[in-house]
């Protein structure tokens, strides 16, 4: 998929008419990704772009806080150069303006509609325990199913905090293991004593199922948004 620059708005000719052109080009893509129910990375990527237009719309210059951390330090001071050539010639301004107001409200709409298909996914999944779950529940394994079929994907999860203006947040990371058939042999249980034999790291892990009924993209919807939903589940329960 084509993307777009950090500085796509600001970069090489400042016209509105181009500016819109490029970016109705870019949602265009976006859009038919979304028609096919993938959201990732394309969402969080229409997110980056509305959340860089924002900081320049609504503090009028580039602060490093502003920004997500995906931004270098020479990235942001490039930012903050083209920003004072800018700002010194009010009808470019003008025309700057004009193209992040624009801009802005198309990202937003975007965002709308990967929104719904995410709380639509995530609303559709059906989260709970496989056997005891131990009272440390940061690290385990999930098992994700999807529609009619029997395929089970196991996945190794490890949930870790970090801070960000002074507010805690809950990370996780994931490994993938393998993938099991589920039938008589092949419970859940038995896939989790199965684990618990071969994988020795983990002698008493948290151990969780995530199902649907319908099927979606799995690594562009499903497994993305089936992470954060357990996030949730797992903090909820603490």
């Amino acid at each position: 998929m084509k993307t777009l620059s950090e500085t796509w708005f600001a970069e090489g000719y400042i016209d509105f008419e181009l500016k819109k052109y490029t970016l109705l080009a870019y949602l265009q893509q976006v859009t038919s990704y979304f028609n096919e129910s993938k959201l990732y990375p394309q969402l969080s990527d229409v997110i980056f772009h509305y959340n860089n237009l924002q900081a320049l719309k609504e503090n009028k210059k580039f602060l490093q806080e502003q920004f997500p951390k995906k931004l270098t330090g020479v990235q942001i001071e490039k930012l903050q150069l083209l920003y004072e050539q800018i700002i010194e010639d009010d009808e470019l301004m003008q025309e700057l303006e004009e193209i992040i107001t624009f801009s802005a409200d198309k990202l937003k709409t975007a965002i709308s509609s990967g929104t719904e298909i995410y709380e639509f996914v995530e609303d559709k999944l059906n989260i709970f325990p496989i056997g005891l779950i131990p009272l440390d529940t940061n690290e385990g394994y999930f098992f994700l199913s999807e529609g009619s079929g029997r395929q089970t994907l196991v996945y190794q999860y490890r949930l870790s905090f970090f801070e960000k203006h002074d507010e805690k947040y809950r990370a996780i990371r994931t490994e993938y293991v393998n993938e099991w058939e589920r039938n008589i042999v092949n419970s859940y249980e038995n896939i989790k004593a199965e684990l618990l034999r071969n994988k020795k790291d983990l002698p008493n892990p948290a151990v969780y199922s995530i199902e649907t009924e319908l099927t979606f993209p799995v690594s562009e919807t499903l497994l993305p948004v089936a992470k954060r939903s357990l996030v949730r589940y797992i903090s909820k329960a603490a």
